[in-house]
């Protein structure tokens, strides 16, 4: 039935599954989760992967066809795609649970952030706006139990870790003002105390989930002082305890370029009764932990766009014949497609590093602490901004039918430009990169870890890496203790890719020496890395066509390559 629908000659990618449309990734799974558990989940992964390329997807074209609608007694209507997306999501999966609790997916213990991490980046390469909802339930939670007072987690924790529909309590965070975006001290939400609790007044502008069980409200108690040191965080409830609705409103749904479905409305708080989270003073450092576990999130969702993106790029290329060729022999559009793969392979290489430093984080390490603190706003930054481009092109190679509304390209294009916005535009993540670096030394937590994994790549590799970390890192240090903002941006780019460079370079290496089928790819992506974005060029010069093409060969077949192989390339190349 599917290919019916596609016009002639337009390769049709619908019933893809996309875990098995993706030949790195069982590999990647089984390096970064642990043969065990990798072994327990190769069945979820390979189900999620079939459902995000056909029924997945299928719902996700039409919540996006429509929004959410909000009703007269302050009630939100969601479509009911939308409605069986997030089934999937909270029930079926349990994504915002199993970092909280053990016996999901029957996995007796709570589940390490990078399955997490990584069942969650395939879930969005289908549906992008239910994954807001789920990083904000998961986040919140992970808040209050590092700060509420545990009568309170006792109350909510079991809502918010159900995976029945039914009892379930979803989360949100109401920080957003018409004058306090990302300047967060001009807050103006104000907070009374009443007996046990406090009441809110104030307009949240832009809250997303906002029909939510339960929010973390930043407001400024009577009396505090300005700017951020004087705001409070609260946990604010949908319904009372006694069963009555609580006093705020909904007065409007925005009406978004993506994410239609997921209803983001503006919010009056009008006397809203809500419970202290935490110490007063420290209100803003504590939805910090919240909005940085959201940025991770954002991070992981544009490397899942993109990895969609170059799919469906990748299919087309290969199935759909030009000029008397496939599309994928055309020197252009090789060009393309490994201009694709880089961004989106940079991405889910640091989104697994940072997986495994917050497990060592949580666990009390502060170096990895550190590292997560770094980290976290640059892959927020870059890869948010990478998805942007990449889902354009991708859709650009599908041609015009990929500008209708019946592909998926149209919709990623369009939730690709939420994750440049939210949690912080790239400006000011940028900016946070500088003061990771300069006001709490995260950058010298991270370099030794990656030299280190630099050291382990074949030596022609290795040296340029190094040099290019050496000379990113300096640069960003340099940028951060002058304090010179305008080249945050650029200083971020370099820190970012010089990062990447190396992850890629050492899971080449460590996938290179595994029994059985090695596959040591990746450091060739590692030195495509190092070509397109660490190395001096001329723009008015040819100076990468020859690496393109025979990195062109090896690359877009996405099969395994045998370290040998690899080292020949780059004797060659380099």
């Amino acid at each position: 039935m599917a290919a019916l629908r596609s016009p002639e000659g337009v390769p049709d990618s619908r019933g893809l599954n996309l875990y098995e449309a993706d030949p790195s990734y069982a590999g990647l799974l089984g390096l970064h989760l642990g043969s065990d558990l990798h072994a327990h989940l190769s069945p979820h992964f390979a189900r999620l992967g079939a459902m995000a390329g056909t029924e997945l997807d299928e719902l996700a074209l039409a919540a996006d066809k429509n929004p959410s609608i909000l009703l007269a007694d302050n009630r939100v209507q969601k479509h009911e795609a939308y409605r069986q997306l997030e089934k999937v999501a909270f029930a079926d999966y349990g994504l915002a649970a199993m970092s909280h609790r053990g016996g999901v997916l029957g996995w007796p213990q709570p589940l390490p952030p990078a399955a997490k991490y990584a069942l969650s980046y395939l879930y969005v390469q289908a549906e992008f706006g239910v994954c807001c909802p789920l990083s904000m339930t998961d986040a919140l939670t992970r808040t209050i139990r590092k700060f509420a007072d545990p009568a309170l987690v006792a109350r909510y924790l079991p809502g918010l870790t159900s995976q029945d529909m039914d009892t379930l309590t979803q989360g949100a965070m109401f920080m957003t003002e018409q004058q306090a975006g990302s300047d967060v001290g001009g807050v103006k939400t104000t907070a009374r105390k009443h007996q046990d609790h406090w009441l809110l007044h104030g307009d949240k502008w832009f809250c997303s989930n906002a029909d939510a069980g339960l929010a973390l409200v930043l407001a400024r108690p009577e009396g505090a002082p300005e700017g951020t040191g004087g705001l409070s965080l609260f946990l604010l409830p949908r319904v009372l305890p006694d069963g009555s609705p609580n006093r705020y409103r909904i007065q409007r749904l925005k009406d978004k370029l993506g994410t239609r479905a997921m209803p983001s409305g503006e919010i009056k708080l009008e006397g809203a009764l809500a419970w202290l989270v935490g110490d007063p003073q420290q209100g803003f450092k504590q939805m910090a932990d919240m909005i940085n576990m959201s940025r991770l999130s954002n991070g992981m969702r544009a490397a899942g766009l993109m990895r969609r993106a170059l799919t469906e790029a990748l299919f087309v290329a290969r199935n759909r014949r030009a000029f008397g060729k496939p599309l994928i022999e055309l020197p252009l559009m090789r060009r393309q497609l490994l201009k694709l793969m880089l961004p989106a392979e940079a991405a889910r290489s640091v989104l697994f590093f940072i997986s495994e430093e917050l497990k060592k984080s949580d666990a009390g390490v502060e170096s990895s602490r550190k590292r997560v603190r770094l980290l976290t706003p640059l892959i927020k930054f870059r890869a948010c901004r990478d998805a942007r481009k990449v889902t354009g092109d991708a859709m650009e190679v599908r041609g015009g039918v990929g500008y209708t509304e019946e592909w998926s390209d149209p919709r990623l294009l369009r939730d690709a430009h939420l994750g440049s916005i939210w949690e912080g535009t790239s400006n000011i993540v940028a900016l946070d990169v500088l003061r990771a670096i300069g006001r709490e030394n995260c950058l010298e937590a991270l370099l030794p870890v990656l030299d280190e994994r630099i050291r382990r790549a074949p030596r022609l590799l290795a040296g340029r890496l190094a040099a290019s970390l050496d000379k990113a890192a300096e640069f960003a240090h340099e940028v951060a203790s002058t304090k010179d903002e305008a080249h945050a941006r650029q200083a971020a780019t370099g820190l970012y890719y010089a990062c990447a460079a190396a992850l890629l370079a050492d899971e080449g290496t460590r996938l290179g020496e595994q029994e059985g089928r090695p596959d040591a790819r990746r450091q060739l992506i590692a030195f495509l890395a190092y070509v397109h974005r660490l190395a001096p060029r001329d723009p008015l010069r040819r100076v990468t066509t020859g690496h393109e093409a025979e990195l062109a060969d090896a690359l877009l077949p996405e099969t395994a390559l045998a370290p040998d192989a690899v080292a020949g390339m780059l004797t060659r190349l380099a």
